[in-house]
């Protein structure tokens, strides 16, 4: 068993350099801890997990030899090919670490990378701020994730869908568009969407509220962070806790998150909006006691309105400033449009497919095997022409559903072989994926699978419009119903 005295060592920090990794750091007698803050774990109290020489040997094994390391030089290829090596000497310190709460503090130290947001810079918001963390930190984080999941996964909002089992962006707009959908079916009903942006979200935690707010999802004390910085491991997930205990409480407004990107839905029924508005009041609150900034130039709202006779809406506001009101919006990589429709999402996808099949056609050239040409193509050609398919296939029109296919064709005359077709691989992905909501109890859009009284077929969704019939959900039970 390895000292239990705090590791130590020494390395230097460059200019740039910073403390920030979101790991293990010991309660501070400096930082003022919140009311209730459990007291912390002495160093004379076991671990409440261990890390074992075979995760840790697994682990370097998996590195990518071609990453750059850290501030403290340790690069993924000595790890990787020095692993028998430095492996027992790195399992102590890994659980000397656990069972004193400390990390050495080099290996807390982040070089801050500005990376650009956009083609062109115009000023210093449009870099984002990327810690090139240790190596050997991100290899205990990694070890530490599994372990954090299991113990918190149970008590996340069913509404947060990031770096969950079962959980993608298609489930997130999914069930966004379905919630949507479902009221718009009804008469005299509209929707107005929030899509919400955080500036800097993951570097404004305060550590001593997630710190709190992981004691009360039952995390051990071992494992206490204090923060999350943008390009650490655990920092998403951190994330997502730190925003667990802000759900909606109105059944008219969904609160639908995927790590920091947030969406905010009221479905208004009758003109009514005190609710939607009410908790757009409420998350702007949440926000200011929890420290994290809403950007309101970079939030928009979308309206869906359907109704034959409209009048004008009254606008949004964000801490006094005006929303921005958009017709369409790139929402977890699926451009939704006003009018629910997929045109745009669709042309996007055949453009970035065609510009690919230049690389098939030089491969063709070059005589590469029929297999060879197959797995580039389904690599990467089919891969963005399925990309999100479940959210929009149903619902597209004939003549895109056509201009899918002409891509595909192409493809074929190039590599001389058949492919399948667009419509087979939604099907099967379709009924795949509705496979595993059935299965997960837990998956916020199992009830909708409700079974029949004889228990062999999902009971079918009422609809009254095309749009809501040509949905996800729909058109998924109808695919399991005609197996």
């Amino acid at each position: 068993m390895p000292n239990t005295s705090p590791p130590q060592c020494h390395c230097p920090h460059g200019p740039h350099s910073i403390k920030g990794s979101p790991l293990l750091l010991p309660p501070s007698t400096h930082h003022q801890s919140p009311p209730h803050h459990l007291p912390p774990v002495p160093p004379s109290s076991p671990p409440s997990f261990t890390i074992s020489e075979q995760d840790v040997r697994r682990q370097f094994a998996r590195l990518n030899p071609r990453k750059a390391p850290g501030p403290d030089g340790v690069s993924p290829s000595t790890l990787r090919h020095c692993a028998e090596e430095l492996t027992p000497v790195f399992t102590d310190i890994f659980n000397s670490s656990l069972e004193s709460c400390q990390v050495p503090a080099c290996l807390k130290t982040s070089t801050i990378v500005p990376v650009p947001k956009k083609p062109r810079i115009t000023g210093l918001n449009d870099y984002r701020p990327v810690a090139l963390t240790s190596v050997v930190m991100k290899s205990l984080e990694r070890l530490i994730l599994p372990h954090l999941k299991s113990i918190t996964t149970p008590l996340l909002d069913p509404l947060q869908f990031a770096y969950r089992a079962n959980r993608s962006v298609d489930d997130a707009v999914n069930l966004a568009l379905h919630s949507i959908l479902q009221h718009l079916d009804s008469p005299g009903t509209y929707a107005r969407i929030l899509f919400v942006d955080f500036s800097s979200a993951f570097n404004t935690i305060r550590p001593a509220l997630l710190q709190d707010k992981l004691s009360q999802l039952s995390v051990p004390a071992s494992l206490c962070s204090t923060g999350s910085p943008q390009g650490c491991v655990l920092s998403p997930l951190l994330f997502s806790l730190y925003t667990n205990c802000c759900p909606s409480s109105h059944q008219s407004v969904k609160l639908i998150k995927f790590a920091d990107d947030t969406t905010l839905t009221g479905l208004i029924s009758n003109g009514n909006e005190t609710a939607y508005r009410r908790e757009v009041a409420r998350l702007v609150s949440w926000c200011g006691h929890n420290n994290l900034q809403l950007n309101a130039q970079k939030t928009v709202e979308m309206i869906v309105d359907f109704r034959k006779v409209t009048a004008p809406l009254p606008p949004l506001a964000l801490m006094d400033s005006p929303i921005t009101i958009a017709d369409s919006f790139r929402f977890l990589g699926t451009t939704i449009t006003r009018d629910l429709k997929w045109e745009p999402t669709i042309s996007s996808l055949i453009k970035k497919a065609q510009q690919r099949m230049f690389f098939l056609r030089k491969l063709r050239k070059l005589k590469l095997p029929p297999r060879m040409l197959a797995q580039f193509y389904t690599a990467i050609i089919e891969s963005i022409l399925t990309s999100s398919i479940t959210v929009w296939f149903a619902g597209a029109t004939v003549r895109d559903r056509l201009r899918l296919q002409r891509v595909v064709r192409a493809a074929e005359k190039v590599m001389g072989c058949r492919l399948p077709s667009i419509q087979d691989l939604y099907i099967s992905r379709t009924r795949r994926y509705a496979g595993r909501i059935t299965a997960d109890p837990s998956h916020p859009g199992h009830g909708l699978f409700s079974p029949l009284p004889s228990g062999r077929r999902p009971r079918s969704i009422r609809t009254r419009t095309s749009r809501y019939m040509n949905s996800f959900f729909p058109s998924a039970i109808r695919l399991l119903n005609t197996k």
